[in-house]
């Protein structure tokens, strides 16, 4: 089945999703900023995976998870090990790249969970 400009039906609902996600992003960006951090980079794409979020407070460099879903509790639920350690990898990967992010001498994984009808949930220094 196609839409009216011969997209399929799983195409349009996996553009849907990434408008969303972009949507959440956002959101949690703005949430972010009005708490004091200093936004350096979204959508870090790299070899090995991508970061939604590369923020700092005080001499942490923070990378943030997003994840959206209807419920908060379902948003938790999205998060694993095994992204976590893909988010590892990237960020070895950006640090190697980008020296300048070296220069922060504390790092944490911090998750913002995203829902509809909800204000934004952070949750600092993930662990899973």
């Amino acid at each position: 089945m196609t839409s009216g400009r011969g997209e399929t039906s799983a195409r349009k609902t996996r553009r849907q999703r990434e408008q969303t996600g972009r949507k959440a992003e956002t959101l949690a960006l703005w949430w972010l900023r009005l708490k004091g951090y200093s936004v350096i980079m979204r959508r870090a794409k790299t070899p090995v995976g991508e970061l939604d979020i590369l923020c700092s407070k005080g001499d942490q460099l923070v990378v943030v998870e997003v994840k959206y879903r209807d419920d908060p509790d379902r948003a938790l639920e999205a998060l694993n090990a095994r992204q976590l350690d893909r988010c590892a990898r990237a960020l070895e990967y950006l640090l190697a790249t980008h020296p300048p992010l070296a220069r922060f001498p504390n790092i944490r994984f911090d998750a913002m969970l995203v829902s509809r009808r909800a204000y934004p949930r952070h949750i600092k220094n993930l662990t899973v």
